[in-house]
């Protein structure tokens, strides 16, 4: 599909800085296919899902992802260098986007306070392979130590990050670290929420897929055949699958809590929507025309003009819903992006491609 289907102007204004607060005070959409739209609150949630839904949440937690440091090479002065590591390798290895990419090559080192790491492999679009002088839990300490919070570009680059973001941009329930960026649905729940929603007899379980530095990137491809998706690891365990399968058995429906959730159900599911085990790797890319197996209904924020989540949305939803939802999100004043507002999306016919 031509990529500038899933463009739609968006005001600066309309662009979140800061998440609402207190964190489940934020808006919601309900977006329900040849139904008009309903403007509700994300504490409204247990009561527009049903008994017996179970909801799916991505427990990644995220890490001091974005280094800075000095690129070091024989007979050359040091050069300032920016490595956003994106996808774990081995206990010493992470694949990550350097900046300035042009000037970056195999057998550089790069050195980040006390971390030290050596180009071994640099790919398309920035993308380089570092092996660290250190692995395992003392590189995990390391990255702790010198890294910085990795807020995405369209907040980073109207203020810089601070110590409120640590704990705005992580969920409550995060505990398995690795993600570059946070699965933002779940920003939106708070220790009331959730009790609420087991009070309303909704069922909570939790997968995780660690989400890469891939999600910031632009779509630059004029069709969706000529976009990659960066892989992404993610583990969704037995105990849950055979849950989640017990739950669609008895007539309840999956709610997955962020797109990063949904993408590794649908990587997950058999061709009967049954759910396996799954742990690895996913570059599923979602767009219209995908056949969902695995997930009945999304709790999701609003997305960028031509991303790769604009267009799941638009493959979940249909297309047309939401360029109209969309239109009506900015008309009645939506946040947009990481720290703003959430929808509740019903899935669609995929038959209004255009």
């Amino acid at each position: 599909m031509r990529v500038d289907l899933f463009d739609f102007d968006l005001p600066e204004t309309s662009i979140a800085l800061r998440p609402a607060e207190p964190r489940d005070a934020g808006r919601l959409l309900v977006v329900q296919p040849g139904m008009a739209l309903a403007d509700r609150t994300v504490r409204d949630l247990p009561g527009t899902l049903r008994t017996g839904d179970a909801l799916v949440f991505n427990d990644t937690r995220v890490i001091p992802a974005r280094l800075h440091g000095v690129r070091t090479r024989p007979g050359a002065p040091g050069q300032r260098t920016e490595a956003m590591l994106h996808l774990r390798e081995g206990p010493a290895r992470w694949r990550a986007f350097g900046r300035p990419a042009k000037r970056v090559a195999p057998g550089d080192t790069l050195r980040f306070g006390a971390l030290t790491a050596t180009v071994a492999e640099k790919g398309e679009a920035g993308e380089i392979v570092l092996d660290f002088d250190r692995a395992g839990p003392e590189l995990d300490a390391a990255i702790a130590a010198e890294g910085a919070l990795p807020l995405p570009p369209y907040i980073a680059g109207k203020r810089a990050a601070d110590a409120r973001d640590a704990t705005d941009y992580q969920t409550i329930y995060a505990r398995n670290p690795g993600a570059v960026a946070a699965p933002t649905a779940g920003l939106h729940f708070s220790e009331g929420l959730l009790a609420d929603l087991d009070a309303a007899g909704l069922r909570r379980h939790h997968v995780t897929l660690h989400v890469g530095a891939g999600t910031f990137l632009p779509v630059k491809a004029e069709d969706t055949e000529g976009h990659r998706m960066h892989a992404e690891i993610g583990i969704l365990d037995a105990d849950t699958a055979t849950a989640l399968n017990a739950t669609r058995a008895a007539g309840g429906r999956i709610v997955a809590i962020g797109t990063t959730a949904l993408r590794l159900l649908e990587s997950a599911a058999r061709p009967d929507g049954t759910l396996a085990a799954f742990s690895g790797p996913t570059d599923i890319f979602i767009t219209p025309g995908y056949r969902f197996r695995a997930v009945d209904a999304l709790v999701t924020n609003f997305h960028l003009p031509r991303s790769t989540l604009f267009m799941l949305v638009s493959a979940f939803s249909g297309l047309d819903t939401m360029r109209a939802a969309y239109a009506h999100a900015i008309e009645a004043g939506y946040r947009f992006y990481s720290y703003g507002d959430a929808s509740l999306l019903f899935p669609g016919p995929g038959a209004d491609l255009p």
